[in-house]
């Protein structure tokens, strides 16, 4: 364990979570907060200083979904044992979580961060540039609770960015945007507001769009490790290979999130209503409250297309990412009873193992 004396409330801390946490202070517990999540245990900074912990086999025995184990920005409750080691014994509930679908198949939920307060959704300005990629982030953070802020780094070899800058702006009217080049420190004062005391932000973007070399300028020196993109597409190797919250020199934390190859959607029953108020709000013009948009008079959409008011990409994109929330609100659904069945099982297992076990307290 690191010994240095840390205040929680510079990464973090506040009431929320301090009420969370009433009910463990008797118990010789402390707080801490996930900085960096290994392959067999987790990197917790605490007011002691970082120390290096594991989950109880208690807390492993009871936490059947793999979405309730602790992620990077997560507040845990540990104590230090005897070696300098750390045991979590609980996750405090979350003020917001970042998910996806897991890749594959499987409809299961991965939650990639928890607690942040802001995401920057950063994009290249070059081959990377890709509005419909945007358009997916905004609504996976439009679900997590973070504010979501939009950064177009690279400006210094980007020919047409009047012209890109006005295509961000018709997708997120109500979304700051910042476009700057990292490479030549140039435009970063722009996204330092959002590098307050206590606040936390996160990196989000594919590879090679510059996060690491942002965060080394945030930071002034070059802890994260850059490499070069090719310039035929743009396309840069994962040089940030797992999720990692640093502290920075104010006092905020920021996130390093490694490129995403598959960005799969999740849901949590909601629509896309946030990311396509624009649309939502021409279906409440339409002759028909139950207008799917297609063949129907009188609808609002269609007309708006028709007239150029509303680009054709944009609503089949809404359409897209819809119909993918719809699916995966069935599978949820179905998983959920299945989930729900296997519970079942799996407790009474238990029960009877216990049984046997204890006899004579049965």
């Amino acid at each position: 364990m690191e010994n240095s004396s840390i205040d929680l409330e510079t990464i973090g801390w506040d009431s929320y979570f301090e009420d969370n946490f009433t009910e463990f202070k008797e118990e010789g517990l402390i707080p801490g907060r996930i900085t960096e999540v290994q392959r067999k245990s987790f990197m917790v900074i605490t007011e002691l200083g970082e120390v290096e912990s594991r989950v109880s086999g208690k807390f492993r025995f009871n936490t059947l979904d793999k979405s309730n184990f602790p992620v990077v920005g997560d507040w845990v409750i540990i104590k230090i044992e005897i070696n300098n080691k750390g045991t979590i014994h609980e996750v405090l509930p979350r003020k917001s979580k970042f998910s996806r679908k897991i890749a594959g198949k499987l409809t299961e939920e991965q939650v990639l961060l928890a607690n942040v307060d802001v995401v920057l959704i950063v994009s290249g300005l070059d081959h990377d540039f890709n509005i419909q990629r945007i358009e997916r982030y905004l609504t996976l953070v439009s679900k997590s609770g973070a504010r979501p802020v939009i950064v177009l780094n690279k400006s210094d070899i980007c020919n047409d960015l009047d012209q890109k800058l006005e295509e961000v702006k018709k997708i997120a009217p109500n979304v700051p945007i910042h476009n700057l080049s990292a490479e030549l420190n140039e435009g970063l004062e722009s996204i330092e507001q959002y590098l307050e005391k206590g606040k936390t932000i996160a990196l989000l973007g594919s590879s090679g769009v510059g996060k690491s070399t942002i965060i080394n300028k945030l930071l002034g020196t070059n802890r994260q490790k850059v490499s070069s993109v090719r310039k035929s597409d743009s396309h840069g190797r994962h040089t940030t290979t797992f999720r990692e919250m640093i502290m920075l020199p104010n006092g905020g934390m920021i996130i390093d999130n490694p490129g995403m190859r598959e960005l799969q959607l999740w849901s949590d029953g909601d629509d896309v209503s946030d990311v396509f108020s624009d649309i939502e709000a021409l279906s409440n013009n339409c002759r028909f409250s139950d207008c799917t948009h297609v063949g129907e008079p009188g609808c609002a959409v269609k007309i708006a297309i028709e007239n150029g008011d509303l680009e054709a990409r944009r609503y089949e994109h809404y359409l897209k990412l819809k119909k993918e929330i719809e699916y995966l609100n069935i599978k949820q659904n179905e998983m959920g009873r299945v989930t729900d069945k296997a519970r079942g099982k799996d407790i009474s297992k238990k029960i009877k193992l216990i049984k046997k076990m204890r006899p004579d307290k049965y």
